[in-house]
């Protein structure tokens, strides 16, 4: 923004403390759990709508007593505090509910991908040592081809109002069992013992294997999410908070009813993301913030330009991955006040947000010696850490790619808190040992970053995207913001390919169009050369008609990668490769391959 001005320091602090000095008080071993937050609302907002969906408004009140009758529906099929009952459920307000009532009695929730299937949700399953699950009517066939036996002995299906059960064999109606349930709240002592610090549920991250790792998310981080996030946007009575990601997922999951349940305000549920019903919902319902992913913004910004653009009540919005170019152009285009971009995990046990409002940075870190983070040099080429002479990590200076790690600290606080997975072995692949002295450790984000002399960060890549190519580093996420530019594909998708006789891997650029026929090879070889170093142009380009996304608008490279500039194994997408000398990208062809030097591709698998 134009009229951006530097913060000092203390400024920016005193930003960041809206949200930090609200969970000052909160202790692992605290005897308060997201249960007891529910009966608070449902107490002192009783009224006041918590869940807004399509045509349902339900309020504390109401979600609590809904809470409460799957709390003893639980209770009456012999679920006691400790077991774990996963969670296989679309978008809507029962997956909510659900995970709350179990919560009162001390049961942690599994929340399952909703595409999950065959021996993914087994392996998933297994590993959080399900005792129950609990699955949507409306995802129910995908389990008919399992083996009873691979599935938990308690089994639920629950349709919504007015739909009939799917008839899943041997799976019993939660809908009825909370039909016949007591709406009071149950008895404390269901919960005795459970702490701040306690498992709430368990949110399915990628693995090292490719199978689904189980994170744990204590009642204290999801509160934590909720105070602070809250606190940073200066939520008050009039403000409504937004959902269209999935609600198995952190990002949406967490966030957004937390924040809800810490300020007493509403929540809009949708089913998933819709470009076209995404202002209708903003107007309807007075939203005034939400929580995107980057490619939302994009998509939203893709839609013809209409005069009431500005017509909307959103002033704040949160979240991560949105691009300088479409964050300013965003912001403009429909007049929204504050983007807080930050940069975290599902698992991580740090935080960092933008309260600055600096376009393009994920937070500023005001005094980085009094935070738990440190950021250490990386080395692309060597896939590992810079060491000094003594092997002890050297940290970075402004400018530098660097590691963020953050330090796992005791204690009973908030800071430093890592739960780690369900798998000890997937626990201790995240971490670093001895850093800065023996016996200390370390949590690995797995993020590249760099910071300027002001201290603001700037995301870089996640380490195994940068490659390596002409003996200079390439940053996936550094080209696909320079090429994002570049006018009509709706979307840029940067990843490496292994080119047979050469060293590191190639730039390869996959642009979704709606018509592929509308590129232009030589405004695109123009648009990069004149924008990129020589090393970092994109020696492939592939045009796809939709881009390869997860649920959550994150952008898949592994298939790609593999399937490389293979005509083969492209699925008949065009394939180009540059032609410096004539200036353009050509069709992919043998001859154009042979013209140009490059070996036909070679699969890695």
């Amino acid at each position: 923004m134009a009229d951006w001005q530097l913060p000092t320091r203390e400024e920016t602090m005193a930003r960041l403390m809206r949200g930090y000095g609200r969970v000052a008080g909160f202790r692992r071993d605290l005897d308060y759990t997201v249960a007891d937050r529910l009966e608070e609302r449902a107490a002192d907002h009783a009224d006041t709508p918590f869940i807004l969906f399509e045509d349902q408004r339900l309020t504390f009140a109401e979600a609590n007593a809904a809470a409460n009758r799957v709390a003893h529906a639980a209770l009456a099929a012999g679920l006691r505090k400790g077991d774990v009952v996963a969670l296989m459920m679309l978008n809507r307000p029962d997956f909510v509910l659900i995970w709350l009532g179990l919560a009162k009695i001390g049961v942690v929730t599994a929340l399952i991908n909703t595409s999950a299937s065959g021996p993914v949700l087994v392996h998933a399953l297994r590993q959080v040592g399900a005792r129950g699950l609990i699955v949507d009517s409306a995802l129910a066939r995908g389990l008919a081809d399992l083996d009873r036996v691979d599935l938990p002995s308690l089994l639920w299906e629950q349709a919504e109002p007015g739909t009939p059960l799917a008839g899943l064999a041997d799976a019993r109606d939660l809908g009825r069992e909370m039909a016949a349930a007591d709406s009071v709240d149950p008895d404390r002592a269901s919960r005795a013992g459970v702490v701040m610090g306690d498992p709430l549920y368990l949110i399915f991250t990628s693995g090292t294997t490719g199978l689904p790792k189980a994170a744990k998310m204590s009642h204290m981080r999801f509160l934590n999410a909720g105070e602070m996030m809250g606190g940073l946007m200066e939520f008050g009575p009039g403000d409504v908070f937004y959902c269209v990601l999935p609600l198995y997922h952190g990002a949406g999951g967490m966030v957004v009813p937390s924040t809800a349940l810490a300020f007493g305000v509403p929540f809009v549920l949708r089913r998933k993301f819709s470009a076209s019903g995404f202002w209708q919902d903003v107007r309807r319902h007075g939203i005034t913030s939400f929580y995107y992913i980057g490619e939302i913004c994009r998509y939203l910004l893709a839609a013809p330009e209409r005069p009431d653009d500005r017509d909307n009540s959103l002033r704040v919005m949160t979240g991560a991955g949105l691009k300088p170019d479409v964050w300013e152009a965003f912001t403009r285009r429909f007049g929204i006040g504050q983007v807080f971009e930050g940069l975290g995990s599902t698992e991580a046990n740090y935080g960092i947000t933008n309260v600055d409002n600096r376009i393009g940075s994920v937070g500023r870190v005001p005094y980085p010696a009094h935070t738990n983070m440190k950021f250490v040099r990386y080395d692309v080429e060597a896939d590992d850490h810079v060491r000094d002479a003594d092997g002890r990590l050297v940290e970075a200076k402004p400018g530098e790619v660097a590691e963020l790690i953050a330090e796992v600290l005791g204690g009973s606080g908030v800071a430093g808190f890592f739960e780690g997975y369900t798998s000890a072995e997937e626990t201790e692949r995240k971490l670093l040992r001895d850093v800065v002295r023996p016996g200390d450790v370390w949590f690995r984000s797995g993020d590249l970053v760099r910071f300027d002399e002001e201290d603001y960060f700037y995301f870089v890549d996640r380490i195994g995207n940068t490659f390596r190519w002409k003996s200079e580093n390439v940053s996936t996420e550094e080209v696909a913001t320079v090429l994002g530019g570049f006018p009509g594909p709706e979307i840029v998708n940067i990843y490496g390919v292994a080119v047979p006789g050469t060293e590191g891997r190639a730039g390869m650029a996959a642009l979704t169009y709606a018509d592929p026929s509308a590129f232009d090879g030589e405004a695109f070889h123009r648009f990069a050369t004149s924008r990129l170093a020589p090393y970092a142009v994109p020696l492939f380009v592939r045009l796809t008609r939709a881009a390869d996304m997860t649920s959550t608008f994150k952008l898949r490279k592994i298939d790609l990668q593999r399937e490389g500039y293979d005509p083969a194994n492209v699925g008949g997408d065009p394939l180009f490769v540059v032609d410096p000398a004539a200036g353009r990208y050509v069709p992919l062809t043998a001859e154009a391959l042979d013209r140009l030097g490059i070996a036909p591709f070679a699969s890695e698998s």
